[in-house]
Protein backbone atom coordinates (compact mmCIF):
# COMPACT_ATOMS: atom_id res chain seq x y z
CA UNK A 1 0.00 0.00 0.00
CA UNK A 2 1.44 3.23 -0.66
CA UNK A 3 0.47 6.77 0.59
CA UNK A 4 2.27 10.20 -0.62
CA UNK A 5 5.47 8.14 -1.58
CA UNK A 6 5.35 6.43 1.52
CA UNK A 7 5.31 2.40 1.23
CA UNK A 8 3.45 0.82 4.23
CA UNK A 9 4.78 -2.83 4.54
CA UNK A 10 1.99 -5.26 4.86
CA UNK A 11 3.98 -7.18 7.44
CA UNK A 12 5.42 -3.74 9.22
CA UNK A 13 4.28 -3.96 12.52
CA UNK A 14 2.84 -7.40 13.04
CA UNK A 15 4.24 -7.01 16.99
CA UNK A 16 4.55 -4.10 18.80
CA UNK A 17 7.75 -1.86 18.62
CA UNK A 18 7.97 -1.26 22.15
CA UNK A 19 11.02 0.63 22.00
CA UNK A 20 9.95 3.86 21.13
CA UNK A 21 8.19 6.89 23.42
CA UNK A 22 6.07 8.91 21.51
CA UNK A 23 4.50 12.45 22.60
CA UNK A 24 1.56 13.27 21.92
CA UNK A 25 0.51 17.25 22.38
CA UNK A 26 -2.93 17.45 20.11
CA UNK A 27 -6.51 15.55 21.06
CA UNK A 28 -6.42 12.35 18.27
CA UNK A 29 -8.90 10.59 16.86
CA UNK A 30 -8.75 6.59 17.75
CA UNK A 31 -8.39 5.48 14.36
CA UNK A 32 -4.58 7.04 14.51
CA UNK A 33 -4.05 7.09 18.62
CA UNK A 34 -5.11 3.19 18.77
CA UNK A 35 -2.61 1.95 16.14
CA UNK A 36 0.16 4.37 18.07
CA UNK A 37 -0.48 3.00 21.64
CA UNK A 38 -0.28 -0.16 20.23
CA UNK A 39 3.05 -0.03 18.51
CA UNK A 40 4.86 2.71 20.69
CA UNK A 41 4.66 3.86 24.34
CA UNK A 42 2.43 7.27 23.78
CA UNK A 43 2.36 10.01 26.81
CA UNK A 44 -0.59 11.66 26.08
CA UNK A 45 0.54 15.24 26.94
CA UNK A 46 -2.51 17.33 25.14
CA UNK A 47 -4.95 15.56 28.03
CA UNK A 48 -2.24 15.54 30.98
CA UNK A 49 -3.25 17.25 34.08
CA UNK A 50 -0.32 17.86 34.83
CA UNK A 51 1.74 18.67 32.25
CA UNK A 52 5.00 19.70 34.10
CA UNK A 53 4.82 16.34 35.92
CA UNK A 54 4.37 14.51 32.86
CA UNK A 55 7.58 16.22 31.28
CA UNK A 56 9.75 15.29 34.54
CA UNK A 57 8.37 11.58 34.33
CA UNK A 58 9.48 10.98 30.42
CA UNK A 59 11.32 14.04 29.24
CA UNK A 60 14.31 12.06 28.45
CA UNK A 61 12.60 8.90 27.17
CA UNK A 62 10.54 11.11 24.13
CA UNK A 63 12.00 10.10 20.67
CA UNK A 64 8.59 11.36 18.89
CA UNK A 65 6.21 13.92 18.85
CA UNK A 66 2.90 13.96 17.42
CA UNK A 67 0.61 16.96 16.77
CA UNK A 68 -1.93 18.32 14.89
CA UNK A 69 -2.01 20.80 12.14
CA UNK A 70 -3.06 23.31 13.81
CA UNK A 71 -1.01 22.49 17.21
CA UNK A 72 1.31 25.19 17.98
CA UNK A 73 4.48 23.71 19.00
CA UNK A 74 6.56 26.01 21.41
CA UNK A 75 10.74 25.53 21.41
CA UNK A 76 10.18 25.50 25.24
CA UNK A 77 8.40 22.24 24.84
CA UNK A 78 11.30 21.13 22.38
CA UNK A 79 14.16 22.09 24.98
CA UNK A 80 12.31 19.50 27.30
CA UNK A 81 13.45 16.40 24.90
CA UNK A 82 17.00 16.43 24.33
CA UNK A 83 16.21 13.20 22.45
CA UNK A 84 14.01 13.86 20.04
CA UNK A 85 14.44 12.85 16.70
CA UNK A 86 11.18 13.48 14.64
CA UNK A 87 7.37 15.44 14.98
CA UNK A 88 4.45 13.99 12.67
CA UNK A 89 2.17 16.24 11.96
CA UNK A 90 -1.47 14.63 11.58
CA UNK A 91 -2.11 17.63 8.98
CA UNK A 92 -0.74 19.36 5.86
CA UNK A 93 -0.29 21.96 7.80
CA UNK A 94 2.79 22.87 9.74
CA UNK A 95 3.11 26.42 10.69
CA UNK A 96 3.02 25.68 14.38
CA UNK A 97 6.60 23.59 13.79
CA UNK A 98 9.22 26.09 14.43
CA UNK A 99 11.20 24.52 11.49
CA UNK A 100 13.88 26.90 12.25
CA UNK A 101 14.74 25.47 15.65
CA UNK A 102 14.29 21.73 14.00
CA UNK A 103 16.17 22.36 11.45
CA UNK A 104 19.42 23.12 13.77
CA UNK A 105 18.87 20.32 16.29
CA UNK A 106 18.62 18.02 13.18
CA UNK A 107 14.65 17.13 14.08
CA UNK A 108 13.12 15.68 11.36
CA UNK A 109 9.16 16.83 10.78
CA UNK A 110 6.96 15.47 8.12
CA UNK A 111 3.54 16.14 7.49
CA UNK A 112 0.46 14.25 5.36
CA UNK A 113 0.30 16.43 1.68
CA UNK A 114 -1.59 14.89 -0.80
CA UNK A 115 -4.19 12.40 0.47
CA UNK A 116 -6.14 15.53 1.60
CA UNK A 117 -5.77 17.31 -1.56
CA UNK A 118 -9.30 16.33 -3.48
CA UNK A 119 -10.99 17.28 -0.22
CA UNK A 120 -9.84 20.50 0.29
CA UNK A 121 -10.15 21.87 -3.16
CA UNK A 122 -14.14 20.68 -3.17
CA UNK A 123 -14.46 22.74 -0.11
CA UNK A 124 -13.07 25.75 -2.05
CA UNK A 125 -15.18 25.43 -5.36
CA UNK A 126 -17.92 24.48 -2.66
CA UNK A 127 -17.49 28.27 -0.91
CA UNK A 128 -17.66 29.65 -4.33
CA UNK A 129 -21.07 28.18 -5.42
CA UNK A 130 -22.03 29.13 -2.03
CA UNK A 131 -21.28 32.74 -2.13
CA UNK A 132 -21.48 33.31 -6.15
CA UNK A 133 -24.79 31.18 -6.73
CA UNK A 134 -26.38 32.92 -3.00
CA UNK A 135 -27.05 28.83 -2.28
CA UNK A 136 -27.03 29.06 1.28
CA UNK A 137 -29.23 32.10 1.58
CA UNK A 138 -31.79 30.62 -1.35
CA UNK A 139 -31.94 27.39 1.05
CA UNK A 140 -32.74 29.71 4.19
CA UNK A 141 -35.65 31.10 1.74
CA UNK A 142 -37.17 28.00 1.35
CA UNK A 143 -37.29 26.82 4.85
CA UNK A 144 -38.54 29.62 5.91
CA UNK A 145 -41.69 29.51 3.48
CA UNK A 146 -41.00 32.43 1.24
CA UNK A 147 -41.04 30.71 -2.03
CA UNK A 148 -45.02 30.42 -1.29
CA UNK A 149 -45.16 34.13 -0.97
CA UNK A 150 -42.50 35.55 -3.72
CA UNK A 151 -39.71 34.09 -6.14
CA UNK A 152 -35.96 33.93 -5.20
CA UNK A 153 -33.34 36.16 -5.86
CA UNK A 154 -31.51 36.30 -9.16
CA UNK A 155 -27.66 35.76 -8.64
CA UNK A 156 -24.31 35.56 -10.48
CA UNK A 157 -23.46 33.15 -13.26
CA UNK A 158 -19.89 32.03 -12.42
CA UNK A 159 -19.27 30.81 -16.20
CA UNK A 160 -16.37 33.52 -17.66
CA UNK A 161 -15.65 34.96 -14.51
CA UNK A 162 -11.83 35.16 -12.66
CA UNK A 163 -10.73 33.13 -9.89
CA UNK A 164 -7.18 34.43 -8.68
CA UNK A 165 -5.48 31.42 -6.03
CA UNK A 166 -3.33 32.65 -3.84
CA UNK A 167 -0.27 30.11 -3.61
CA UNK A 168 -0.54 27.40 -6.46
CA UNK A 169 0.76 24.46 -4.65
CA UNK A 170 -1.05 20.92 -4.38
CA UNK A 171 -3.95 22.22 -3.36
CA UNK A 172 -4.22 25.52 -5.06
CA UNK A 173 -3.29 23.59 -8.40
CA UNK A 174 -6.37 21.04 -7.75
CA UNK A 175 -8.70 24.29 -7.09
CA UNK A 176 -7.92 25.91 -10.46
CA UNK A 177 -8.51 22.41 -12.55
CA UNK A 178 -11.96 22.18 -10.75
CA UNK A 179 -12.91 25.65 -11.61
CA UNK A 180 -11.52 25.54 -15.28
CA UNK A 181 -13.57 23.08 -15.48
CA UNK A 182 -16.98 25.30 -14.38
CA UNK A 183 -15.54 27.89 -17.68
CA UNK A 184 -13.78 30.22 -14.80
CA UNK A 185 -10.87 32.16 -15.87
CA UNK A 186 -7.72 31.55 -13.57
CA UNK A 187 -4.95 33.44 -12.00
CA UNK A 188 -2.41 32.70 -9.32
CA UNK A 189 0.26 34.59 -7.23
CA UNK A 190 3.35 32.61 -5.70
CA UNK A 191 6.57 33.00 -4.89
CA UNK A 192 7.84 32.46 -8.80
CA UNK A 193 5.98 31.56 -11.71
CA UNK A 194 5.48 28.03 -12.77
CA UNK A 195 5.08 26.01 -16.04
CA UNK A 196 1.21 26.17 -15.61
CA UNK A 197 -1.65 27.64 -18.15
CA UNK A 198 -2.39 30.35 -15.79
CA UNK A 199 -2.14 33.43 -15.61
CA UNK A 200 0.77 34.68 -13.43
CA UNK A 201 0.62 37.64 -11.13
CA UNK A 202 3.25 38.24 -9.15
CA UNK A 203 1.93 39.95 -5.66
CA UNK A 204 -1.61 39.68 -3.63
CA UNK A 205 -2.95 42.87 -4.07
CA UNK A 206 -2.05 42.81 -8.01
CA UNK A 207 -3.66 39.63 -7.96
CA UNK A 208 -6.98 40.68 -5.84
CA UNK A 209 -8.05 43.60 -8.19
CA UNK A 210 -8.00 41.33 -11.01
CA UNK A 211 -10.16 38.83 -9.75
CA UNK A 212 -13.61 38.04 -9.18
CA UNK A 213 -13.23 35.32 -6.20
CA UNK A 214 -9.56 35.61 -4.44
CA UNK A 215 -8.43 32.06 -3.69
CA UNK A 216 -6.44 31.76 -0.55
CA UNK A 217 -4.69 28.53 -0.26
CA UNK A 218 -1.02 29.32 0.79
CA UNK A 219 0.87 27.82 3.97
CA UNK A 220 0.09 29.49 6.73
CA UNK A 221 2.86 30.89 9.17
CA UNK A 222 5.08 33.97 10.37
CA UNK A 223 5.43 34.38 6.63
CA UNK A 224 1.91 34.88 5.15
CA UNK A 225 1.08 36.18 8.21
CA UNK A 226 -1.94 39.28 7.65
CA UNK A 227 -0.54 38.57 3.80
CA UNK A 228 -4.41 39.48 2.87
CA UNK A 229 -4.73 42.76 4.34
CA UNK A 230 -6.97 45.81 4.10
CA UNK A 231 -4.77 46.89 0.95
CA UNK A 232 -5.54 43.84 -0.50
CA UNK A 233 -9.28 43.99 0.37
CA UNK A 234 -9.45 47.54 -1.11
CA UNK A 235 -8.00 45.63 -4.33
CA UNK A 236 -10.68 42.91 -4.29
CA UNK A 237 -13.53 45.78 -4.51
CA UNK A 238 -17.26 45.47 -4.33
CA UNK A 239 -16.86 42.78 -7.46
CA UNK A 240 -14.97 40.76 -5.44
CA UNK A 241 -15.28 37.67 -2.79
CA UNK A 242 -12.34 36.52 -0.39
CA UNK A 243 -12.67 32.67 -0.13
CA UNK A 244 -10.17 31.30 2.35
CA UNK A 245 -8.92 27.01 2.88
CA UNK A 246 -5.92 27.74 4.04
CA UNK A 247 -4.96 29.32 7.60
CA UNK A 248 -7.51 31.62 9.60
CA UNK A 249 -3.79 33.97 10.29
CA UNK A 250 -3.20 34.46 6.51
CA UNK A 251 -6.21 36.96 6.82
CA UNK A 252 -6.56 40.12 8.80
CA UNK A 253 -9.86 38.94 10.30
CA UNK A 254 -10.14 42.58 11.76
CA UNK A 255 -9.87 44.09 8.08
CA UNK A 256 -11.85 41.65 6.78
CA UNK A 257 -14.87 42.38 9.43
CA UNK A 258 -14.57 46.40 8.62
CA UNK A 259 -14.64 45.61 4.23
CA UNK A 260 -17.31 43.01 4.31
CA UNK A 261 -19.22 45.84 7.29
CA UNK A 262 -18.78 49.23 4.68
CA UNK A 263 -19.42 46.79 2.06
CA UNK A 264 -15.88 47.28 0.77
CA UNK A 265 -16.12 44.02 -0.74
CA UNK A 266 -18.83 42.11 -1.86
CA UNK A 267 -18.92 38.66 0.31
CA UNK A 268 -16.66 36.05 1.40
CA UNK A 269 -16.75 31.98 1.87
CA UNK A 270 -14.42 31.08 4.89
CA UNK A 271 -13.61 27.41 6.24
CA UNK A 272 -10.71 29.05 8.64
CA UNK A 273 -10.61 31.77 11.54
CA UNK A 274 -7.59 33.31 13.23
CA UNK A 275 -8.66 32.00 16.55
CA UNK A 276 -10.62 29.22 16.09
CA UNK A 277 -13.52 27.59 16.72
CA UNK A 278 -14.38 31.64 18.08
CA UNK A 279 -15.23 33.33 15.52
CA UNK A 280 -15.99 37.27 15.50
CA UNK A 281 -19.81 38.04 16.15
CA UNK A 282 -20.02 40.70 13.23
CA UNK A 283 -18.95 37.81 10.81
CA UNK A 284 -21.89 35.52 12.43
CA UNK A 285 -24.63 37.95 11.87
CA UNK A 286 -23.30 38.72 7.96
CA UNK A 287 -26.04 37.46 5.16
CA UNK A 288 -23.09 37.91 2.26
CA UNK A 289 -20.65 35.50 4.37
CA UNK A 290 -20.44 31.92 4.41
CA UNK A 291 -19.06 30.05 7.62
CA UNK A 292 -17.58 26.46 7.69
CA UNK A 293 -16.07 24.86 10.64
CA UNK A 294 -12.99 23.68 9.23
CA UNK A 295 -13.78 20.95 7.70
CA UNK A 296 -11.58 21.05 4.30
CA UNK A 297 -10.12 17.63 5.13
CA UNK A 298 -13.41 16.48 6.66
CA UNK A 299 -14.26 12.99 5.20
CA UNK A 300 -14.23 9.98 6.79
CA UNK A 301 -11.95 8.22 3.83
CA UNK A 302 -9.82 11.71 4.37
CA UNK A 303 -9.08 11.54 7.43
CA UNK A 304 -8.02 7.88 7.77
CA UNK A 305 -5.83 8.14 5.21
CA UNK A 306 -3.96 10.73 7.18
CA UNK A 307 -3.94 9.37 10.42
CA UNK A 308 -2.18 5.95 7.98
CA UNK A 309 -0.13 8.74 6.38
CA UNK A 310 1.07 10.01 10.05
CA UNK A 311 1.75 6.88 11.58
CA UNK A 312 3.92 5.76 8.40
CA UNK A 313 6.11 7.84 8.92
CA UNK A 314 6.92 7.40 12.62
CA UNK A 315 7.13 3.94 11.20
CA UNK A 316 9.59 4.78 8.15
CA UNK A 317 12.19 6.72 10.26
CA UNK A 318 12.15 4.22 13.36
CA UNK A 319 13.10 1.29 10.98
CA UNK A 320 14.90 4.23 9.23
CA UNK A 321 13.70 3.19 5.94
CA UNK A 322 14.11 5.93 3.71
CA UNK A 323 10.72 7.27 2.47
CA UNK A 324 9.18 9.78 4.72
CA UNK A 325 6.77 12.72 3.47
CA UNK A 326 8.97 15.56 5.11
CA UNK A 327 8.04 18.77 4.76
CA UNK A 328 10.13 21.00 1.94
CA UNK A 329 12.04 23.32 3.76
CA UNK A 330 13.97 20.40 5.73
CA UNK A 331 13.99 17.57 2.99
CA UNK A 332 17.43 18.32 2.34
CA UNK A 333 18.13 17.73 6.41
CA UNK A 334 16.67 14.10 5.88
Amino acid sequence: MTLSGVRIDSQLRKTPMNDADILITAPLPPFLYEPLRKDYRCHDYAEAPDKPALLRDVSARIRGLVQGGGTVTPTSLLDALPGLEIISVFGVGYDGVPTDYCRTRGIKVTNTPDVLTDDVADVAVGLILMTGRGFVRANRFVHAGEWLRRGPELTMKLGGRSVGILGLGRIGKAIAERVQAMRMRVSYSGRKPQDVPYHYVPDAESLAREVDFLVVACPGGPATRHLVDEGVLNALGAKGTLINIARGSIVDEAALVRALANKTIKAAGLDVFENEPNIPPELLAMDNVVLLPHVGSATRETRQAMGDLCKANLDQWFDRRSVLTLIPELASTA
